[in-house]
C-alpha cells in the first residue's frame, strides 16, 4: 500500500484524508499532465491538465490552470480554467470568470460570472442530468 501511496504523490495526485466538509477529496497539482480516463467518487480539484474523461460523484473544480481536454460528468462543477469537451453536472455548474469552455453544457443549475467564456449549447431540464 505505501508504494502506491508513494506513485500516487509521484504523479502529482494527491488524496486528502479529511476537507472542511469532513469528506475525501483528490488534488491534481499544477504542472501535472495525465493522459487517460479519470474515475473518482470523492471530490476533486484539479489544477494540472487531463487528457481524457473525468467522472466524478462529488464536486469538481477546474483552477485558473487547470485544463481539461475530454468530457466531464459530475454532481457539482465549478470552471476557473479551460474545458474543451462536454460537462454534464447534475445539479450546479458555476463559470467563474477565468472560465473558457469550448463544448456543450448539461446542468440543473448555471451560474456564469462576467468574462466566463462559453461556447457551445446549454441544455438545463428540470431533472437531473
Amino acid at each position: 500500500m505505501r508504494d502506491k501511496q508513494q506513485s500516487i504523490y509521484m504523479m502529482g495526485i494527491k488524496q486528502k484524508d479529511e476537507n472542511s466538509a469532513g469528506g475525501l477529496h483528490n488534488t491534481l497539482a499544477a504542472g501535472t499532465t495525465v493522459k487517460g480516463n479519470i474515475i473518482t467518487e470523492t471530490d476533486f480539484r484539479l489544477d494540472g491538465q487531463v487528457e481524457g474523461d473525468i467522472n466524478c460523484n462529488g464536486k469538481i473544480v477546474i483552477g485558473p490552470k487547470g485544463r481539461v481536454t475530454g468530457n466531464i460528468i459530475s454532481a457539482n462543477a465549478e470552471v476557473l480554467g479551460e474545458v474543451e469537451g462536454s460537462v454534464r453536472v447534475s445539479e450546479k455548474l458555476v463559470l467563474k470568470a477565468t472560465a473558457n469552455i469550448k463544448g456543450d453544457v448539461f446542468a440543473q443549475s448555471l451560474e456564469i460570472e462576467p468574462n466566463a467564456r462559453f461556447n457551445g449549447v446549454c441544455n438545463m431540464s428540470g431533472e437531473k442530468a
